[in-house]
């Protein structure tokens, strides 16, 4: 059974930093392209970031290039975001999800696995 388990998730003002993590079980973790996604309250879920099963490609939403890094641990079954300068509209659910295609994430069409989610909220 594939799980992912979302960490990191908590208060920051406006211009902090988080770095979140997911750990990944359960599937064969360097075949798998990973990612996040996040949802903010009453909006729909939009993709955040990618990076291919090697780490060799990563992909941003336009809005948090240069601020948020993606990288991943294939010997620990692990992903991360790295986030700075956040800003109170990226208050949201943070979502880790994993698929075997770098470009279903990317373009939200259908992800195979996905965590349950950690809240960052940003205070203004």
């Amino acid at each position: 059974q594939v799980q992912l388990v979302e960490s990191g998730g908590e208060l920051v003002q406006a211009g902090g930093s988080l770095r979140l993590s997911c750990a990944a079980s359960g599937l064969t973790f360097s075949n798998y392209a990973m990612g996040w996604f996040r949802q903010a309250p009453g909006k729909e879920r939009e993709f955040v970031a990618a990076i291919s099963w090697r780490g060799s490609s990563t992909y941003y939403l336009d809005s948090v290039k240069g601020r948020f890094t993606i990288s991943r641990d294939n010997a620990k079954n692990t992903v991360h975001l790295q986030m700075n300068t956040l800003n109170a509209e990226e208050t949201a659910v943070y979502y880790c999800v994993a698929d075997d295609d770098l470009g279903v994430i990317v373009r939200d069409s259908g992800v195979d696995y996905w965590g349950k989610g950690t809240l960052v909220v940003v205070s203004s």
